[in-house]
């Protein structure tokens, strides 16, 4: 999948360097909300078993992890994942973040919307959803944009890193 000078594809052994580096310079504002893939990618070593487990999944399509490509330096500026799969439904939970360089350019509502018809259209999901801290007002505001609506907020929902138990809007 591409648009601009993007790629969205799964990701593969050969990004594990590039990934490693990318969850590095962003593992401080990722470690609260992206707790599992910040912790499994703590050295190299742990990054490589970490993709290695996740390409698995996705073959096993349990799982599909899509690194955001810069098609100019052919390095990944972010990461949208599809977990928590029910087939029988067929529905879906998104999770995504940029590189913070790549923030504010409209990146990531491109890279959702595009797998958002890749999954609608070729997986034939009937449902995605999102679950967002209340205060990431810019996750909010590309859910909005992406036609994402909200259906409730669960209390007491998510335990972030530092121990604060959150709530979440879906």
């Amino acid at each position: 999948m591409k648009f601009e000078k993007y790629e969205v594809r799964i990701i593969k052994e050969e990004d594990m360097l590039s990934f490693f580096q990318l969850i590095e310079n962003n593992r401080i504002r990722l470690e609260d909300f992206f707790a599992g893939i910040v912790s499994k990618t703590n050295k190299l070593t742990d990054t490589e078993i970490f993709i290695e487990e996740i390409i698995d999944r996705s073959i096993n399509r349990t799982y599909f992890p899509y690194v955001v490509i810069d098609t100019g330096t052919q390095k990944p500026v972010g990461y949208i994942d599809v977990k928590n799969i029910d087939w029988s439904i067929p529905k879906a939970e998104l999770g995504y973040f940029m590189d913070e360089k790549y923030t504010g350019k409209g990146l990531a509502t491109n890279t959702v919307n595009l797998v958002i018809n890749y999954l609608f259209n070729e997986l034939r999901f009937v449902k995605l959803f999102l679950r967002i801290h209340e205060q990431n007002k810019s996750s909010r505001r590309l859910a909005e944009k992406c036609g994402f609506i909200t259906e409730g907020i669960i209390r007491k929902e998510y335990k972030t890193t530092s121990g604060k138990i959150v709530d979440l809007m879906y």
